[in-house]
């Protein structure tokens, strides 16, 4: 009645429920979108967000020879008190010993070295590789992708068994060698830092090569010779467009390689040397051959910390470049 008497309220009511109807179908329509967002958070959750919550409760454990080879642990049968008393048992001696033993913190600064050196030499080796097979005819890229991913059709303890048969003394790299007479002596490549090297370079190439080639397929080669009728010499306009246009290609690239690699162990673990040191062996040693289930899952911990680094950093350098 009021409305009726008031002729200035209509329009406004009519304002106020276009914008309610207005709101309700942005909320209906941006319900598809939340849904299909739903099963890698689901999958997230349940893969590695639970999983690297046991392993931090862990971290936080004593070592004993029990089963399970940490205590405390919580006990549902008493309830809330139980849960409640498990946590006032929790320490931090694991993380503290990680701190003094130098084992440790040379196994992690060994893992970066090691890691950055390899994912710079598959930048070296894979980025003329995806220029080239993205300036191939059309009709050839296909067959060049299927022979970057062949390896992976096998069983990679294979193909890392097959480096032990190249680079021993007795092996196919150094018969080689002596036979076109480069060398007089067999090389000791094997058990060797470069041997680790060169395994991590080859296992992980393709996840160079292929991020590289999309980023690169897709560029326009006008771009070249507009960058060209501009006066830009050719190294320069390869420098200003091709590689500048190639960035995410390669921040891609280069995360995909360096973060399996900094946590490798079965590489270092075949080619390398007792001297080796990388932070998967360590882990390794740590949960089943010392049986410290607190102090691996303390390393294991601050390796997820180190790889959040260059995640981080690989969205802030993709968020300017896409900017």
């Amino acid at each position: 009645m009021a409305e009726a008497n008031n002729p200035a309220a209509a329009p406004a009511t009519a304002i106020v429920t276009g914008a309610t109807a207005e709101r309700r179908g942005k909320r209906t329509r941006r319900l598809p979108g939340l849904l299909a967002a739903l099963p890698p958070y689901v999958w997230l959750l349940l893969f590695f967000l639970a999983p690297f919550l046991i392993v931090l409760r862990i971290s936080f454990s004593e070592a004993v020879i029990a089963q399970p080879p940490y205590a405390p642990t919580f006990d549902l049968s008493e309830g809330i008190a139980g849960i409640v008393a498990a946590f006032g048992e929790f320490t931090t001696f694991n993380y503290a010993f990680l701190a003094e033993d130098s084992l440790y913190w040379r196994s992690y600064l060994s893992s970066v070295r090691i890691a950055a050196i390899s994912t710079v030499v598959a930048l070296l080796v894979g980025f003329p590789m995806a220029y080239a097979m993205a300036r191939a005819p059309q009709r050839w890229r296909p067959m060049l992708i299927a022979l970057v991913i062949l390896p992976f059709w096998t069983s990679f303890l294979i193909r890392v068994y097959a480096w032990i048969g190249i680079l021993k003394r007795d092996g196919l790299l150094n018969g080689f060698l002596s036979w076109i007479g480069v060398i007089d002596a067999p090389l000791a490549v094997l058990n060797t830092e470069l041997a680790v090297f060169i395994g991590i370079v080859y296992a992980y190439l393709p996840f160079m090569i292929l991020p590289i080639y999309a980023a690169l397929e897709r560029q326009d080669p006008a771009l070249l010779e507009a960058a060209a009728d501009l006066g830009a010499k050719p190294w320069e306009a390869f420098w200003l467009v091709t590689v500048r246009l190639s960035l995410p290609g390669v921040f891609a690239g280069c995360l995909l390689v360096f973060i399996p690699a900094i946590g490798e162990f079965v590489i270092p673990d075949l080619l390398g040397g007792s001297e080796t040191l990388m932070i998967g062996r360590t882990l390794w040693n740590e949960f089943f051959g010392n049986r410290d289930w607190p102090l691996a899952s303390a390393v294991a911990v601050l390796l997820v910390l180190v790889l959040v680094v260059p995640i981080t950093l690989f969205q802030r350098a993709q968020s300017r470049t896409t900017g």
